[in-house]
């Protein structure tokens, strides 16, 4: 067809079919169209963030024996295979009640005692967590429930002073329960969970972006939950000494001290 024949072309919509030119030329334009379509999209989802891996097994609850620590947090003592009695051979597992609420209260009478219960674990990394059945805690009378060192007696090991860069999060939503947990995004649910006792944690990168937790405490070891809420999911700059206890690193630290980054 000649150039002026194409430019001739003419076409209404109510017509069976259109010109042989028009056709050829919507067809074309289409077909690109839904191709580069594609491949934005391709790219768009190439350039996301992938998430992290970290697990909440929301519907298999477990059972679980140890001993009940409440200090500086709650905290579950389960042994691991190895020696009796050696705190090494301890696992630690953060204890939270259901929704966006601490176990304090559930546990305020347990501290120091061998108990049995059903959680439904949350993981991270190195990181773990039990959200606590309501009704499962229950007296561990096992002959094997002496083999546990007191909670009390858990070593505390100095690891020196450090000045560190990171972000305060919620424990329970950051180890698992939403993905992401942490950022700008989840700074309201954040606020909500550290406000109702869930464990803060201050997580710090190291030269390789691999993730250090530290449990934020006060320096004589308190809670500072309702201290951080104005500093959650900001680029924080804090300065304390750093503790560790088994395979839990505590950061104790001022908040009044803690700065932007």
């Amino acid at each position: 067809m000649s150039a002026p024949d194409k430019i001739n072309e003419f076409y209404v919509g109510y017509l069976p079919k259109a010109p042989k030119y028009i056709g050829r030329f919507t067809i074309k334009t289409t077909l690109a169209l839904l191709l580069l379509t594609a491949l934005v999209a391709a790219a768009f989802v190439r350039g996301q963030n992938s998430f992290y891996p970290s697990v909440f097994e929301f519907l298999q609850p477990r059972s679980f024996t140890g001993v009940i620590s409440m200090q500086p947090v709650p905290i579950l003592l389960a042994m691991r295979p190895g020696k009796s009695g050696e705190a090494a051979h301890l696992s630690r597992y953060y204890l939270v009640a259901e929704g966006k609420h601490g176990a304090q209260e559930a546990l305020q009478d347990w501290e120091g005692k061998p108990v049995t219960l059903h959680g439904k674990l949350i993981y991270r990394d190195n990181q773990t967590m039990l959200e606590l059945v309501s009704g499962s805690l229950k007296p561990w009378a096992a002959p094997q429930a002496h083999a546990f060192m007191p909670a009390d007696s858990m070593p505390e090991f100095a690891l020196g002073t450090f000045t560190l860069e990171g972000e305060i999060v919620d424990s329970k939503c950051y180890l698992g329960v939403m993905n992401p947990g942490n950022l700008k995004t989840h700074r309201a649910c954040a606020v909500r969970c550290l406000s109702g006792g869930i464990p803060p944690i201050f997580v710090v990168r190291d030269q390789n972006g691999n993730a250090i937790h530290l449990l934020l405490v006060s320096p004589d070891g308190r809670t500072v939950n309702n201290e951080v809420l104005h500093m959650v999911a900001e680029p924080l700059v804090i300065s304390g000494q750093v503790f560790q206890q088994g395979d839990l690193l505590l950061l104790k630290a001022d908040p009044k001290t803690y700065r932007p980054r």
